[in-house]
């Protein structure tokens, strides 16, 4: 194309093609949308399968192709070989189905392509992105002038109020003098925590070993009693405790730990107390939920994934900070910043990005059409319908229910003849096989698509359901689909 200063690029696109190309590509989404549910989860396809049908093993063209036709192939190819996690019965994992919406937002945040390191690169954007930390804020009860910011998920949310904690309690100038200045530094989180938190401790220069492991009680919840113990232990050895994570809703079954007794610790030895409700923080915007839940609210900081209960496209998480001169101390480099006497947001001194993306539209455009009332009433849906799943597990002969908390349920097949024989070393290795082999044909089936968890030592299949477009129907569907793949192996494993 020649544009108007007669530079030819062979990027650029006529208006007139652009708009032909992108409506075409909006019409094959919106036929995907409309009859992806009635296929399969997955195909099983071998790996070379998947390369042929990009010709993805062949070298960088010298010259182009057809925009049009790149991309109708591209998505066809995208649609058939890939492991649909907005497919209704895709229960595997914690990544949501995508709101039609996030889609369009990211579309749309792409035309315009802020840089939201800067306010004055990003103007309205940067605004956007205030706002919807403020709204994210407000649906799960934290305080509304926190500090916060958009990152690629949960990970990286923790990550960054790990560093934001490790300034403000290490009792030193530890951004300019180093870790091995002072004390070692010693954080704390249950067994059910997530990985991140081994990652924040590497990374920071803390080392893995800095991390005190609590154990859990009957209910997967850190038990507060052996936390006391560690730290008193701790200080007493001359270490200097500066975070206790506490897990709202751990990606293995679901488990809340007990953050009220966790905050009151916290604060007895001042403490950073974060939540990491990356999963099952944005189930305290529903109205009765346990206590414990509502104790996000007084968290120092929390990580919570919109990309999961907002159902928003991959990448959104979001990092709060009650208070926001705790983000800028742990990584601005710079004075605060005026425009027009007043005082906007550089999301360059909040996190570790200097270039970002504009996360935050698929956000605040999915709040600002469902509302608060609409998010509550999804949040709602999805754990009656693993409740719902639970107990269709639990009255079937051939499955043992093993946990359900927020929107998991965890559960295995067991052989009739193996049912009195339940706690059996040997039994218990032969229901580990089975459920191994289970899983396996049931991820590469297609029929529908769960993970797996080991729960007090047993292998277990995990349901997880952040999925808008799932129904009664679907769970319904699981146990029997899994009850008759485990008969299958059963009786193979028997012949």
């Amino acid at each position: 194309m020649t544009d108007r200063d007669g530079r030819n690029s062979p990027l650029a696109m006529e208006s007139a093609v652009f708009r032909e190309v992108g409506h075409r590509l909006v019409d094959e989404i919106a036929e995907f949308l409309e009859k992806g549910p009635r296929g399969p989860v997955t195909r099983d396809e071998a790996a070379s399968a998947v390369r042929a049908a990009l010709d993805l093993t062949s070298p960088l063209p010298e010259h182009g192709t057809d925009a049009g036709q790149l991309l109708q192939r591209t998505a066809r190819a995208l649609f058939e070989h890939s492991l649909l996690n907005g497919h209704p019965r895709f229960f595997g994992y914690i990544t949501a189905s995508p709101a039609p919406i996030g889609m369009l937002g990211d579309f749309l945040a792409a035309a315009v392509n802020p840089n939201m390191g800067a306010w004055s690169l990003s103007p309205i954007a940067t605004e956007i992105e205030v706002q919807t930390v403020r709204w994210i804020a407000e649906l799960i009860g934290y305080p509304t002038d926190c500090g916060g910011l958009l990152v690629s998920g949960g990970n990286m949310a923790s990550f960054v109020c790990f560093l934001a904690a490790r300034a403000a309690r290490a009792g030193w100038n530890v951004r300019e003098q180093g870790v091995a200045e002072g004390p070692r530094l010693r954080v704390y989180g249950s067994a059910e925590t997530h990985t991140w938190i081994q990652k924040a401790a590497d990374l920071s220069g803390l080392g893995t070993n800095a991390i005190r492991w609590i154990r859990t009680d009957s209910a997967h919840r850190m038990d507060v009693a052996a936390l006391r113990r560690q730290i008193d232990a701790d200080v007493a050895a001359g270490d200097r405790p500066f975070l206790v994570v506490g897990t709202a809703g751990s990606v293995s079954t679901g488990a809340v730990d007990p953050l009220v007794e966790i905050h009151a610790l916290c604060n007895e030895h001042r403490l950073w107390f974060h939540v990491d409700g990356a999963y099952g923080g944005f189930a305290a915007a529903l109205p009765g939920v346990p206590a414990d839940l509502r104790a996000i609210g007084l968290a120092d900081s929390v990580a919570v994934d919109p990309h999961k209960w907002l159902y928003a496209p991959l990448e959104a998480g979001c990092a709060l900070v009650r208070d926001p001169e705790h983000l800028r101390a742990a990584f601005s480099y710079q004075a605060p910043y005026y425009h027009f006497e007043e005082q906007v947001t550089n999301f360059v001194d909040y996190g570790p990005q200097n270039s970002r993306g504009f996360r935050a539209l698929k956000v605040w455009l999915a709040l600002n059409q469902v509302g608060a009332a609409g998010y509550r009433r999804m949040i709602a849906d999805d754990i009656a319908l693993s409740r719902r799943m639970a107990d269709v597990v639990g009255r079937h002969a051939e499955l043992e229910l093993v946990t359900q908390n927020l929107s998991i349920t965890t559960f295995r097949y067991v052989p009739a003849e193996l049912r009195a024989r339940i706690g059996e070393e040997a039994a218990e290795r032969r229901l580990d096989a089975i459920n191994r082999h289970v899983l396996d044909r049931l991820q590469r089936g297609g029929e529908a698509y769960v993970s797996n968890a080991v729960v007090d030592g047993r292998f277990v299949l995990r349901a997880c359901i952040v999925n808008f477009r799932t129904a009664a129907a679907d769970v319904d569907a699981l146990p029997e689909i899994a009850a008759r793949i485990g008969r299958e192996v059963d009786a193979q494993v028997r012949a």
